[in-house]
């Protein structure tokens, strides 16, 4: 399956907090679950919720089945992988790297990349915006 996008407007969780409270947190495996429950999953989709989005970052929880392509994607931010369930590959121009169930990949802004996962996966995506940026990049 091969997608050209990866939306990350999706719809938000609810948290068991406010969002003004100081700590948010999430139960990963139930969120998981529910996820693999959907409709759109079930028809072959890649699921993704956002968990926390705010002035200069964004938190993305996506599951994909297995041999799900993300083609051409770039982002203009630094972004984060980090891989919850099975085994994933990414490509740049200039590198290729297989990650697996524990691991983080991390992209500097600006960064062409494709994702392809190579097994069923879970992974948070973490986007940091230019607001929060050191003042060097």
């Amino acid at each position: 399956m091969e997608i050209e996008t990866l939306n990350t407007k999706t719809s938000q969780a609810r948290n068991y907090r406010s969002l003004n409270s100081s700590a948010l947190t999430y139960d990963l495996p139930a969120l998981i679950k529910n996820m693999k429950q959907s409709p759109a999953w079930e028809n072959g989709e890649l699921k993704s919720m956002i968990l926390l989005k705010s002035p200069g970052k964004q938190i993305v929880l996506t599951v994909m089945h297995e041999r799900t392509e993300v083609n051409s994607f770039q982002s203009g931010d630094s972004i984060t992988f980090q891989i919850i369930e099975g085994k994933m590959k990414f490509q740049t121009r200039k590198e290729s790297v297989i990650m697996y169930k524990g691991q983080l990949l991390t992209l500097h802004d600006n960064v062409k990349f494709s994702l392809t996962s190579l097994e069923e996966s879970v992974f948070l995506l973490t986007i940091l915006t230019g607001s929060l940026k050191s003042p060097g990049n």
